[in-house]
């Protein structure tokens, strides 16, 4: 028997946990197509993407061992799964975003279908008015500190309330066709629509309604997302335009890579990605500028054009690795860089006796600190604006990043908006969470391939080609060796590296045996130090160990 409640409205009979399965499916089924929505609007108007800017306020937030194990998780899930990290991770992370978003919706809807119930008040739309308020609320105010596109702030708030207020009033006819029934006149008129098909229809309907308009408006907006993608790649960095393939410094070493051995020069397009939010920071070129204050004679505002033509050049090729890659990463690529000598441009804005650090702001909100010292040392420390001769892709740091030999990428910012020369020491971000300070980079060897196919029969011992690569920043690689089974290490032929700053090219000719075999390999760097060889994590300053491979033959 139905209690009756004040004002002659009746709930239906049920239990908590088919109320909360109900909302929970609600929520689902109206935040799905919210969230496609939401990503239309995003690549049509540049209202933000809440999924994207909700993760990147909490990644800000929260406390830095808590987001490093999160990192951790997912490419411990990706490794497992047998991913790739380099070309993965963000994608993986933007699902997670996403997903966790919808979970909010869901969460939501549960607690609204519960609520409800317990109460036994009528589904009014002043109730969905006050569910979609609170969620709009704190949504809206995560995203306008986050949001990048320079959308107004009254258009955020316009476009995203709107939103959220018919999220909030969709609940009402699902809530009172899945869960109530009463008495009142006015609410037996209002539902009277949906009195002619069951719960089941209704679910139906309610199912292909959202997954229409969830399905459409995401294509819709990948398209758009492509087109925006394209048109950025040719105003940033030339797409369409051919570059001539520059011969390597290599090219007819007498060591051939083994055959599966990843490129020993890398795409740019195959280059890895990390930064720190959802998605790659856009700058406008025809508003951007470099200022560089503080503690200097001569402050100076530049333009990268003012980079480009006044100073010279400098090319190097650049191995660059991340800090939160494991033994074996593939987070780690080669190309051709081009800047200008960070020399330089200081020599001209003449630093105070008292300076000692350069504070550098990026513009997806990243900062690091660079001692004065370093810089003063090492003439090839960079602030680059070309990738293998054409300018930084806008997914890559365009306009401006900058390189420091010896060093993880964590410590390189990109999208560079501002730097101040100062007297005391601030740490970076990943400093503040807990990385190591200085994160230079440790030796690390690999075995890419064991070349099973490619057997070679000499004086009739088979030989099969084993390969990889082996980096220790800019201290060079003096030795690799391949142990097979546990016994004897033996020493591989190293191929020329592209310069004194990429990793080495390694090949070794194993004689072959049939079975189940165990591959292990490890290095020494130029100056004689051995890789390190005890099996360490990456936080808080890189990965050691030993880089293994089973293979049957």
């Amino acid at each position: 028997m139905s209690e009756q409640r004040p004002g002659g409205t009746t709930p239906t009979d049920g239990n908590l946990g088919r109320d909360l399965a109900q909302g929970a499916l609600g929520g689902g089924l109206l935040t799905a197509p919210m969230i496609g929505l939401m990503y239309l609007l995003d690549k049509m108007t540049g209202l933000p993407f809440v999924p994207f800017m909700l993760f990147d306020w909490i990644t800000r937030v929260l406390p830095g061992g808590l987001v490093t194990f999160g990192i951790d998780s997912m490419i411990d899930v990706m490794n497992m799964l047998g991913m790739s990290v380099a070309s993965s991770a963000k994608t993986a992370e933007q699902i997670v975003a996403i997903l966790f978003f919808l979970l909010i919706g869901i969460v939501l809807g549960a607690v609204y279908f519960a609520v409800m119930r317990k109460l036994g008040v009528a589904p009014r739309p002043v109730v969905g008015v006050i569910l979609g308020i609170g969620f709009g609320l704190p949504m809206i105010a995560v995203s306008l500190p986050m949001e990048q596109s320079g959308a107004s702030p009254i258009f955020t708030i316009i476009g995203l309330g709107a939103l959220f207020l018919v999220w909030g009033l969709a609940f009402i006819p699902v809530y009172r066709k899945l869960v109530y029934s009463g008495t009142d006149l006015e609410i037996e008129r209002e539902i009277r629509w949906a009195q002619s098909i069951n719960r089941r229809q209704f679910l139906v309907r309610l199912g292909a309604s959202a997954a229409t308009v969830t399905v459409v408006s995401a294509g819709l907006g990948t398209v758009l997302a492509q087109r925006e993608q394209r048109l950025l790649e040719q105003a940033t960095s030339g797409a369409g335009e051919t570059v001539p393939r520059r011969p390597l410094p290599n090219d007819g070493d007498p060591v051939p890579p083994a055959p599966g051995t990843r490129p020993e020069y890398t795409a740019v397009e195959d280059h890895y990605k990390v930064f720190i939010r959802s998605s790659p920071t856009e700058i406008d070129i025809n508003t951007w500028s470099l200022p560089i204050t503080g503690l200097v004679a001569k402050p100076m505002v530049l333009s990268l054009d003012d980079i480009r033509n006044r100073y010279e050049s400098r090319d190097q090729y650049v191995t660059l690795s991340c800090i939160s890659g494991r033994i074996g990463t593939d987070l780690i690529s080669t190309t051709w860089w081009t800047g200008v000598s960070l020399q330089k441009i200081l020599a001209d804005v003449q630093p105070q006796a008292e300076a000692r650090y350069l504070i550098i702001t990026s513009g997806d909100g990243f900062y690091e600190t660079v001692s004065l010292d370093l810089i003063a040392s090492d003439e090839r420390i960079m602030l680059c604006y070309e990738w293998d001769g054409k300018p930084l892709p806008f997914d890559h740091g365009f306009p401006l990043r900058i390189w420091l030999p010896d060093r993880y990428g964590m410590k390189q910012p990109k999208w560079i908006t501002s730097i101040e020369v100062t007297a005391e020491y601030v740490p970076g971000y990943w400093v503040e969470r807990d990385w190591d300070e200085v994160a230079r980079v440790k030796a690390t060897s690999v075995i890419d391939t064991v070349a099973v196919h490619d057997l070679e029969v000499v004086d009739g011992q088979g030989y099969i080609p084993v390969g990889g690569i082996a980096f220790a920043g800019a201290r060079g690689i003096s030795r690799v060796e391949v142990r097979v089974d546990g016994g004897a290490w033996e020493e591989a032929k190293l191929r020329s590296p592209l310069s004194e700053t990429t990793w080495v090219i390694w090949r070794y000719e194993w004689p072959f045996q049939q079975g189940e075999h165990t591959f292990e390999v490890r290095c020494a760097e130029a100056g004689g130090t051995p890789q390190i060889e005890e099996n360490k994590g990456n936080r808080p300053d890189g990965a050691s160990g030993i880089h293994r491979r089973k293979t049957k033959i």
